[in-house]
């Protein structure tokens, strides 16, 4: 019984829990790979939101205002 069985019972086969048991180092770079690219998506974000020009950036509407050809004077 391998720290890693319960793969088994999320649908991994039993080939792909043997690996994981004899080779452990393997998930771990698998988790650093994810938190890597989830950070590089968050940085990526964040230039694109930072370098944005401000007719570009929604602006926050007040409540009764229209914009528009529907505004009535």
């Amino acid at each position: 019984m391998g720290q890693f069985d319960w793969f088994g019972k999320i649908g991994a086969t039993p080939e792909a829990v043997a690996v994981l048991n004899d080779q452990p180092h393997l998930f771990t770079i698998l988790i650093i790979v994810l938190i890597a690219l989830i950070l590089q998506c968050v940085l990526h974000w964040y230039i694109h939101y930072a370098t944005m020009k401000p007719e570009q950036k929604k602006k926050k509407e007040k409540k009764g205002e229209k914009k528009g050809p529907e505004q009535k004077r």
